[in-house]
């Protein structure tokens, strides 16, 4: 008869076995990508990256070196994939980050990763990418034109709502 003291090693043994199978499954997949090089992660920062020419600044969750060099800088979200691919801000965010890898390291990133829990995405850093983040850096630098349409239900739910100069007027039904 098997004591419960060596049916309950058994089981932890089978466990410990199992979670570093799928930690090492894991660094091997990683790999693939480059050797870690950083991590957000917790109370311990990772690495930041500040632009004064682009008047930028960003730290992202991951920095992978490749072995050409290169970082590539990974994006995590703690959601699942949207159905219709990433959300275009997710990619304008790692455009910002691989704009900052290269303006800091000098060699451009070939891509940055975007990870969401279910999924992953390459997101291409390339000369449309690039022409296109520079492009809404230079709009986002432009004084407000006074373009927003206030409603009820969006003035609500701004969290600058309380110090927006066209915000809906409290009471007033459109």
């Amino acid at each position: 008869m098997i004591s419960p003291w060596t049916l309950g090693l058994a089981i932890l043994g089978v466990a410990l076995v199992a979670a570093s199978l799928r930690a090492l499954i894991v660094r091997a997949r990683e790999s693939r990508w480059g050797a870690l090089e950083s991590v957000d992660a917790g109370p311990v920062p990772g690495r930041s990256f500040a632009s004064e020419r682009y008047r930028l600044t960003g730290r992202p969750d991951a920095l992978r070196r490749r072995a050409d060099g290169r970082l590539v800088p990974v994006e995590r979200k703690h959601r699942e994939a949207p159905a219709h691919g990433p959300f275009r801000s997710h990619q304008v965010q790692v455009w910002a980050y691989c704009l900052l890898v290269e303006e800091e390291e000098g060699a451009a990133p070939p891509f940055g990763l975007l990870r969401y829990r279910d999924a992953e995405y390459r997101v291409p850093w390339d000369a449309a990418a690039r022409s296109e983040l520079l492009a809404l850096l230079r709009e986002a630098g432009r004084p407000y034109d006074g373009r927003a349409t206030p409603s009820a239900g969006r003035c609500r739910a701004c969290r600058w709502a309380s110090g927006c100069d066209a915000r809906f007027p409290p009471g007033a039904d459109r």
